[in-house]
């Protein structure tokens, strides 16, 4: 993590606004706490300071972390700003962390962590329906800034390490966590949680079996209910079970939840009290990639001579995709029966033309360059913006992006659709707790 600390008798300016790598300082106990952790902790115990249950067994660390920063700054207030100190140097300092556009419930209804948290789209839609966020992970570092950008508060690095679980509170209500799907060594053959060493996923059991949150909140690709023949799937279930949880889990489609995308995640529910139903889950009719199109902007269009569009493109029944076309792109054709090059799995998704009366395929997160095309009304042929990807994974338009445009597109990739997740949420809300 690069957002660094300014040094001694410069102009005035907010801490988190610099760039520069700090080093690390030493613990009484002989450990080292590097900048990134140093960063979490602080803007952690900043936004959540008020709630003692949460911060109790971090608050003496982050409060003297807080004041070794602060006795290193000359700060020239104006003098409408000055206050006693050291809380005028704090407040002023850490002014990015409160300015944040999706702050903190003041009054929360629940509280809930955020794990493999990447840009934040299950903290923006649970704390849309009334949820207080109390801990954050995230290690890949442009997340944590576009994280950082939006909530006013870095996530803590590598959950792995025990260090950073020790930050974890006592005191929330649901876990929440797209994890990845690492293949599971020994899985299926009962041997409780040597099952899943080696795994993220016993990174999460090991946190379910600390802190027993009343919910489970998982999120991951499709594919996990097929990966090694189904065995990975039927052993994250059975740990749950093991861990004290009814469980449930589903194949959703953000295409149902008013995004004109057809992406498909499978949503694993785990409750200490009861089954949660997702046939309660409220879903609504396909939308129209055509109705989250940008009316202006520097689109960048196809030449006639550079793509084919199909006669008479069908809509699929199930997905609500319409193939309309293709690049002309040379693709790799061995094993491809004639005239259905354009059909086949190995003409890759870069090359595909989908119509905007329809909805769009799943945004990856391997496709860093947008090379995502789209068939307007008028026949002509453009890539969708990157304004655009943000809105077809449910993202408002005000959500502060600050990475290259490379690395936007790879953080959507990894995401969830936050549509989904929010009305996921309410039922958790409305059924669980």
């Amino acid at each position: 993590m690069d957002i660094g600390v300014r040094k001694k008798n410069t102009s005035s300016i907010a801490i988190t606004q610099y760039f520069e790598p700090e080093t690390s300082i030493s613990r009484r106990d002989g450990s080292f706490l590097n900048f990134d952790t140093q960063l979490a902790l602080v803007t952690h115990y900043a936004l959540l300071k008020e709630d003692n249950s949460v911060v109790k067994h971090y608050a003496e660390e982050a409060q003297k972390l807080i004041n070794l920063w602060t006795s290193d700054f000359k700060v020239d207030f104006p003098k409408s700003n000055i206050i006693a100190e050291p809380e005028a140097i704090q407040l002023y300092l850490f002014q990015d962390i409160f300015k944040a556009p999706f702050p903190c419930q003041k009054h929360p209804d629940f509280k809930f962590i955020d794990l493999f948290a990447g840009i934040g789209g299950f903290r923006i839609a649970l704390q849309d329906v009334g949820g207080k966020c109390v801990f954050s992970s995230e290690w890949d570092t442009q997340a944590q800034k576009t994280y950082f950008a939006n909530y006013g508060e870095v996530p803590f690095g590598d959950i792995t390490q025990r260090s950073i679980k020790n930050y974890i509170p006592d005191a929330f209500d649901v876990l929440c966590a797209g994890f990845p799907c690492q293949p599971f060594s020994i899985s299926g053959k009962q041997k409780g949680f040597d099952d899943t060493r080696g795994t993220l996923f016993f990174d999460i059991c090991e946190i379910i079996s600390e802190k027993q949150p009343k919910v489970v909140f998982l999120e991951n690709v499709k594919h996990l209910v097929h990966h090694d023949g189904g065995k990975t799937l039927k052993t994250i279930l059975s740990k749950l079970e093991e861990l004290g949880y009814k469980v449930a889990w589903k194949v959703l489609n953000g295409a149902d939840f008013g995004i004109p995308q057809n992406r498909e995640r499978i949503i694993i529910i785990g409750c200490k009290d009861k089954l949660f139903d997702f046939e309660q889950l409220p879903k609504q009719p396909k939308r129209s990639l055509a109705e989250f199109l940008d009316t202006e902007g520097d689109f960048e269009f196809l030449m006639p001579e550079e793509y084919t569009l199909i006669d008479n493109p069908k809509r699929q029944s199930e997905s609500g995709l319409i193939f309309a076309g293709y690049r002309n792109k040379s693709i790799r054709k061995a094993g491809v029966r004639p005239g259905t090059e354009h059909l086949s799995r190995v003409h890759k998704q870069p090359n595909r033309i989908y119509s905007i009366q329809g909805i769009h395929p799943t945004l990856p997160s391997q496709e860093s360059s947008g090379r995502f095309f789209i068939l307007l009304d008028d026949k002509r042929v453009r890539k969708l913006t990157i304004n655009e990807c943000w809105r077809i994974m449910g993202f408002p338009d005000n959500f502060v992006r600050v990475s290259a445009t490379g690395q936007q597109y790879r953080q959507l990739g990894n995401s969830v659709c936050v549509k989904m997740i929010e009305e996921i949420a309410k039922e958790i809300k409305r059924q669980l707790l």
